[in-house]
């Protein structure tokens, strides 16, 4: 399929195929793959490119599942490195910032498998959260850890799910999706939820009201066809239970781990997985350049290559900085209004559900 008959689709409105986001990754030029995403992206959004004031807490590093992809968890509660917040620990993270005078809008929430704590750690966690903010928004539990939720505590998913959505909970986060497909999940991360469990998690959180995000982990054992495999997953899960707000690449970063001899996705695959992001996903609202994971100048490129969201200030990223990111730790948002205008676009800060805050044409908010 050339490019001009994938642009004749993307202008149509055609959902594209497999083998258009196969040929889109395998064609030479990129820029103009990126410009035909960046006119999705401009049709969707304009200039704007949003951000929020959210905070990473991470509950525990203590995990079952040992991950080849992973930098960040540890075996056991006694190995060197673990760690459990209490749940005051953990409510103090957010305490600080707000006395600090941030006005932080949304806790984000993914932690390790942990087989040693009571269900009720977990409530209690995000009823205390919301005691000390009422008007946060907490963003909790990857469907990985839900899934472990339910294997270990013996509940359904919907049970789980309604009784961490009557203490705090309003929509989960995207990660552990890695690379939808058996093959991929048994070489990397063998001991997590499969493909279909991780969908199934996300197809009962929008059916109960809860919003989420989707993502994609590249640039370990995968091939190229089973990225546009993933995509298409996700696209699919789209159609069904319409609930995924917003679709994060996250380029692998190969220190302290088992897989770490495979070197990191490159500047130019990382924009390419973007705009192919943006082209495949055609019902999926807003495309997000994560810029912990994808380093600040890719990120700010990656706002013409279709993506929209510049995510947040963060603040304490343990994840991929574990892994050997080498971007800050926290961001504040006349920074971010200052990279978002300095890559030629508009920053709009957003709450959670993408609805508009504020809108600077300048270089703070």
């Amino acid at each position: 399929m050339s490019l001009s008959a994938i642009a004749s689709k993307v202008r149509e409105g055609a959902p594209l195929s497999h083998a258009d986001g196969l040929a889109l990754y395998q064609h030479p030029n990129l820029m103009e793959v990126g410009a035909l995403a960046n006119d999705v992206r401009e049709r969707l959004h304009g200039d704007r490119t949003y951000f929020n004031r959210n905070l990473h807490i991470n509950p525990t590093n203590v995990c079952v599942a040992a991950c080849k992809l992973c930098s960040f968890s540890r075996r056991g509660a006694d190995a060197d490195g673990a760690f459990v917040l209490d749940v005051d620990q953990a409510v103090d993270k957010l305490r600080a910032r707000l006395a600090a005078g941030d006005r932080v809008t949304e806790v984000h929430i993914v932690g390790g498998l942990h087989d040693g704590l009571p269900f009720d750690y977990f409530t209690r966690l995000l009823s205390s959260l919301k005691a000390t903010a009422p008007g946060i928004s907490l963003k909790a539990f990857s469907a990985v850890e839900i899934f472990f939720f339910h294997r270990l505590y013996g509940m359904s998913i919907e049970d789980i799910l309604r009784r961490l959505q009557a203490a705090g909970l309003d929509s989960l986060p995207g990660g552990g999706a890695e690379i939808l497909s058996s093959r991929v999940r048994k070489a990397i991360c063998p001991n997590k939820c499969g493909a279909d469990e991780w969908l199934a998690v996300h197809q009962i959180a929008h059916r109960l009201g809860i919003k989420s995000n989707c993502t994609m982990l590249f640039g370990t054992v995968e091939t190229l066809e089973e990225r546009v495999d993933h995509l298409l997953l996700l696209r699919a899960q789209q159609a069904e239970s319409a609930g995924f707000m917003a679709f994060i690449p996250l380029p692998f970063h190969p220190e302290n781990n088992a897989l770490g001899d495979r070197p990191a996705p490159t500047a130019a695959e990382i924009l390419r997985t973007v705009a192919v992001s943006r082209l495949l996903l055609h019902n999926v609202p807003h495309i997000k350049a994560y810029w912990v994971s994808l380093g600040l100048a890719t990120a700010q490129t990656a706002l013409w290559f279709g993506a929209d969201d510049f995510d947040g200030t963060v603040s304490e990223e343990k994840i991929y900085h574990q892994a050997g990111s080498l971007s800050p730790q926290a961001l504040a948002s006349g920074e971010i209004a200052r990279l978002v205008c300095a890559a030629g676009r508009v920053p709009v800060e957003r709450d959670t559900l993408y609805r508009n805050v504020a809108q600077a044409s300048g270089g703070a908010i």
